[in-house]
Parts: structure tokens; C-alpha cells; sequence
């Protein structure tokens, strides 16, 4: 079974995450070097394949440097199913709440709604024409144009025979008198083929022009009812879930009837035919085997459940979390409604600040089982200038495309972006070190007055200079002890 393994060189993946993050070359490093991995691994024959197993990761550094992102983006990176999860979600098996295993039945219902959407892809062109099939039945109630011939009344005899019927009961009125002679010609009114067809082409036209978007039209679609409850087993609560469409259900599949426009009935058929064109058993096969090869799990906050603390309260499970980590991580078999997944060759990132513990907390086995341990650095200012401009989704840009939408042009200076780097890092160094997600919050004050007026103001030229951002922050920046609570 062939896998959408991607061949990019270690340094091609790295150019593709300087797009979208600035520095932490280190980080960078080890994720591209992991990512090229699996397609080496890939090019072993069969046997020789088993052997060789995922180096899991550990990446160390403060909040809002950029862990989450770097593994968020190589896992679209890889096209590869990828979830993000946080330790302390997790409880010792005994304990109420989530169980480790759980997180493996995540990425496999990722994986699931990942190659639904790559099969639906491609299926889309014929998905497209049943549903555009389906929406001219509903549209063409236009009354067909119609023609008159003569015909002999024993030809009429036969078009009414109960075998040789007419395709498009083309005879709908006759005058003459139902007995007589069987060569006396009569006059038929029958429809128009050539017409018809001619008739059918100029609604598909306005079909797919768009003229008829805005029309309403009544749409029988199927209900996807697979309810979920969640149950009590002896890993912990989980869920489970029923397939009604598969049970000797007495009242079959549920449909229901929406009352939409052309236009939102496009996408609503073409996504119900493309659905029924996909063969749900190889569906859940081909995304079980995506997981189990190519799966990405990014394990957050792993410093929170270090330390082996005594005592009561949530503390009491922490070593507990980590040895139910162990098995899993090493490779297990973990039960799902999919079948058994194999957790072997699962890429495991575990991220923490490790602010009130220390990687070497963490129990030796679970250490060794992380063996690539990367330290991101925390942002100086020259890194938050760089964030605010060069990404491909930097934050200024995201402000431009916003405010653009009301017809306002909004600039700021290079000394303006320079003037915003320096308020956050300062800002980050008295209160509280949240890294670059301190610039969402200055760009929102920054940006606050403007958001709000944009719709009426009347300057759609809008320059933001130092001076500027230094009237427009002074504010709350004069005071810091007042920021701790605004920021």
C-alpha cells in the first residue's frame, strides 16, 4: 500500500518551515531529519522495514517560541494525520478522566477524516456532474416545447400499444374520433426533441454561469447519525460509538428535506455524491495503515506531569501518566472502533517549558524514550521584527487582509514594527514571558480603535509610524503593573 510520503531533502524542509517560522534552526533540524526518516524508511524492502523505529523527540523552551507550530507544520507538511494533545489531560488508569490510549483513537479518526477528504478530491469532477445532474431534474419544470404531425390512425394504434410506448410519451393530444378508418390521418401533438435538448443546454448554461444561484430549490439529503455516548471501561472513560446504518435498523436511513438556494445546493450534493462514491471498509483500512506509518502526535505540556511529587490532588498521578506513556510510545497495540492500531511507528513530539521541573525529572524510561532532546531559544526583539513581517502568515499582513475587506490601506513603518518588537519584548521581561503571542495582544491594542471604526472612517490611508504606535501604547505600557492585568 503505497503512502503519500513526501522526498524533500533535510534542507528543502527546512526552507519550507522558515515560510511560516522564524529561527529555532535547531528544532528545524531535528523535525526535517525525522520527516526524511520516514521516507528512507520507506525504500527498505518489506522485512527490513519492521525494524526500524521512529527517533520520538523532545523539544525544550519557553511558551510562544514556536513548538506547537513547527509540528503543526510538518505535519501538513507530510500530509501526514497529526493531533495535538496536552499531558495533563491524562490520568493514571484508576483515575476518572482520559487515558493515554485515547489519544492514539484521535489520530486514527484524524487519519479517517484525512483520507476521506484526499478520496472525495478525487471523485469531485464526477461527484460534480451526478450533483449537477440532480439539480437540473429539480430545475427543468419548464413545460417542454411541443410540435404537431399527422399520422395514420393505425401508427397511432401502434404508439399506444402496451409494449411499443413512445420514450417520452410523445402523443399528449389528437383530434379525430377514437373509431374509423385505419388510413385516415390524424393530427398528434408530441414534444419537440430537438427543441427539448436545446431547452435542457440553456439551462445547464445558466446552471453554470451562475444565474440561477439565488433560486430556491427543496433537497432530500441523508443524515449522517452515528451518535456517540461516552462509557466507563477499565482504561478510563471513553467513547463509543454506533453505527445506526449498519444495525437492522426498522426505519432505515434518516433523510430530511432542506429548503436551499441553488447556489448552497451545489455544495451540499456534490459532497452527498461524492460521500456514496467512497467505499467506507478500504476508507477505514487505507486510514488505520496512514496512521500507523506516517502519524504525528504532538505531545504538549510533558513538564507538567514530570517530578515525582507526593501528596494529594492531581499530583498523585503524575509518574502514573508517564509509566502509561511508556508502552505506548515504545509500541503497543491500542483497540479502537477502527480495529487494533499499532502505535510502532508513530512519531511522538513532547514539548514543555520545563519552567518548575527539569528534563531529567522525567522518569529514566520515558527519557529514553525521547532520545533526540532539541532546546528552542527564547525571541529577542530582532526575532519578533522578523515575525511581524517575513512569515508568509505574518501578523501584519493578517491586519492588512482584514482592514482591506473595508476598503482601508493600513502601513506601518519599518521604525513602527521596531517600535511594537521593543514594547513586547519589554513588556514580556516585566511581566510575563509569553513569547510571540505577546504580539497578538499589542498588535489588538495597537489596532483596536481603527477595527472598531473602520466601517465608517472616512481616512482610508492609514501610515503607522514610531510616534504613532508610542501614542497609541503609552497608555498601558506606562504602567506595568496596570499591564499585567490588561496583557
Amino acid at each position: 500500500m503505497s503512502l503519500p510520503i513526501e522526498d524533500l531533502t533535510p534542507r528543502q524542509i527546512v526552507a519550507e518551515l522558515d515560510r511560516f517560522i522564524v529561527g529555532q534552526n535547531a528544532a528545524k533540524k531535528a523535525v526535517a531529519v525525522a520527516l526524511r526518516n520516514r521516507y528512507r524508511r520507506q525504500q527498505l524492502p518489506a522485512h527490513q522495514r519492521e525494524d526500524i523505529m521512529p527517533k520520538n523527540i523532545l523539544m525544550i523552551g519557553p511558551t510562544g517560541v514556536g513548538k506547537t507550530e513547527i509540528a503543526r507544520r510538518l505535519a501538513q507538511l507530510a500530509r501526514a494525520p497529526f493531533i495535538k494533545v496536552e499531558a495533563t489531560k491524562f490520568t493514571e488508569v484508576g483515575y476518572v478522566g482520559r487515558d493515554v490510549e485515547s489519544m492514539i483513537r484521535d489520530l486514527v479518526a484524524a487519519s479517517v477524516r484525512l483520507v476521506e477528504k484526499e478520496r472525495m478530491d478525487e471523485v469531485q469532477e464526477e461527484a460534480q456532474r451526478r450533483a449537477a445532474e440532480r439539480l437540473l431534474d429539480m430545475l427543468d419544470d419548464e413545460p417542454k416545447p411541443m410540435r404537431k404531425r399527422t399520422v395514420k390512425r393505425s401508427e397511432m394504434a401502434f404508439f399506444e400499444s402496451t409494449i411499443f410506448r413512445h420514450p417520452f410519451e410523445t402523443y399528449t393530444t389528437r383530434s379525430g374520433d377514437e373509431e374509423g378508418d385505419p388510413d385516415e390521418e390524424i393530427e398528434i401533438e408530441e414534444i419537440d426533441e430537438e427543441k427539448a435538448a436545446e431547452q435542457r443546454e440553456d439551462l445547464i448554461r445558466r446552471l453554470n454561469s451562475g444565474e440561477l444561484n439565488s433560486r430556491i430549490v427543496e433537497i432530500d439529503v441523508e443524515e449522517q447519525s452515528n451518535p456517540f455516548v461516552q462509557v466507563f471501561s477499565p482504561q478510563g472513560i471513553e467513547e463509543m460509538g454506533f453505527d445506526m446504518n449498519s444495525l437492522a435498523n426498522p426505519f432505515g436511513s434518516k433523510s430530511s428535506t432542506l429548503k436551499v438556494t441553488v447556489g448552497e445546493a451545489k455544495s451540499v450534493l456534490v459532497e452527498e455524491e461524492a460521500r456514496k462514491m467512497i467505499d467506507r471498509s478500504s476508507l477505514h483500512r487505507d486510514a488505520v495503515h496512514r496512521a500507523e506509518q506516517t502519524g504525528i502526535i504532538f505531545l504538549d505540556e510533558i513538564d507538567k506531569v514530570a517530578g515525582q511529587h507526593g501528596g494529594s490532588g492531581p499530583d498523585v498521578s503524575r509518574e502514573g501518566v508517564q509509566r502509561d506513556l511508556l508502552p505506548v510510545i515504545e509500541g503497543s497495540t491500542v483497540q479502537s472502533k477502527f480495529g487494533p492500531i499499532r502505535t510502532d511507528h508513530i512519531l511522538f513530539i513532547a514539548a514543555g517549558a520545563f519552567h518548575m521541573s527539569k528534563p531529567s525529572e522525567l522518569i529514566p524510561e520515558l527519557q529514553g524514550r525521547l532520545p533526540i532532546r532539541v532546546e528552542l531559544e527564547p525571541l529577542s526583539e530582532t526575532d519578533f521584527t522578523r515575525i511581524l513581517k517575513e512569515p508568509e502568515n505574518a501578523l501584519i499582513k493578517q491586519y492588512q487582509l482584514l482592514l482591506g475587506t473595508e476598503g482601508i490601506s493600513l502601513t506601518i513603518t519599518d521604525d513602527g514594527v521596531d517600535e511594537i518588537a521593543k514594547l513586547a519584548s519589554i513588556v514580556n521581561s516585566k511581566i510575563e514571558n509569553i513569547g510571540a503571542r505577546r504580539l497578538h495582544t499589542m498588535m489588538e491594542k495597537l489596532l483596536e480603535e481603527i477595527l472598531f471604526e473602520a466601517p465608517e472612517i472616512s481616512q482610508k490611508q492609514i501610515v503607522l509610524d514610531a510616534k504613532a504606535v508610542q501614542d497609541r501604547m503609552s497608555n498601558f505600557v506606562k504602567d506595568l503593573d496596570l499591564s499585567r492585568y490588561i496583557l
